[in-house]
């Protein structure tokens, strides 16, 4: 009876920590619940992607193909921040990616698919080696935020946040990505970012990677690798 009872508390504990990133703040303004943000399959549920050949990867959305209502006009150069429904309750990395519209679509009917992202942002963990490895770039975090680059190209972009919760994942699929896309119209770059080669989502992760299939306990980790292409520099 008490292994059953401990069993549905560590179940409630960890659905409680579950996440999702409903808000944008911009230059002091903040935004409505998926105002700006494309609404998450995830928006009641705050349940995690797993599979990460799932068409979820892209944006995770509700109706996909159903823009947010707004854009939100955005200075190169300038910081984006998404709040979180709570907090970051899991360790891992904070990853960032940008997407730009193509010719004839905005950040409101672009639906993302294809080889179109790159990353502009990774965190790395502090402690490894020891039995206290955490990501401070992310922990506990209520909001997170990230610069977009003074060298992009302007125009219509999506802003794909992607954390990381590692665990659970020292077996295939046991990885949890809480993903959102916020919808951004650029300004002020200078368009000379050369964004190398970009991936797409689903795609750019396998099961295996070891940045997504990782033993966060024990063997006490000395070394992790974020999966995903580098970050771009201007």
């Amino acid at each position: 009876m008490k292994l059953t009872t401990s069993i549905a508390l560590l179940a409630a504990a960890g659905a409680q920590a579950h996440y999702t990133f409903p808000k944008s703040s911009q230059n002091g303004v903040l935004s409505a619940d998926w105002e700006t943000i494309r609404t998450t399959t995830n928006k009641y549920s705050h349940g995690p992607v797993q599979d990460v050949t799932s068409s979820a990867m892209t944006c995770y959305e509700e109706s996909p193909g159903t823009g947010a209502a707004k854009i939100v006009p955005v200075t190169a150069g300038s910081n984006f921040t998404f709040t979180v429904d709570s907090s970051i309750g899991h360790p891992g990395p904070l990853h960032f990616y940008l997407a730009k519209a193509p010719a004839g679509k905005t950040a409101a009917t672009f639906d993302g698919k294809g080889a179109v992202w790159f990353k502009i942002y990774q965190d790395g963990p502090s402690g490894l080696g020891t039995s206290a490895i955490t990501w401070p770039g992310s922990a506990g975090k209520s909001e997170v935020s990230v610069q977009i680059p003074k060298c992009v190209a302007n125009g219509d972009y999506l802003l794909r946040v992607e954390h990381i919760a590692l665990h659970s994942a020292s077996s295939v699929g046991g990885a949890q990505l809480y993903i959102a896309c916020a919808q951004i119209s650029v300004t002020g770059g200078t368009g000379t970012l050369n964004t190398g080669s970009l991936v797409s989502f689903p795609g750019a992760y396998k099961a295996t990677d070891p940045g997504i299939l990782f033993q966060l306990y024990w063997p006490t980790p000395t070394s992790y690798v974020n999966p995903g292409p580098p970050v771009v520099k201007c």
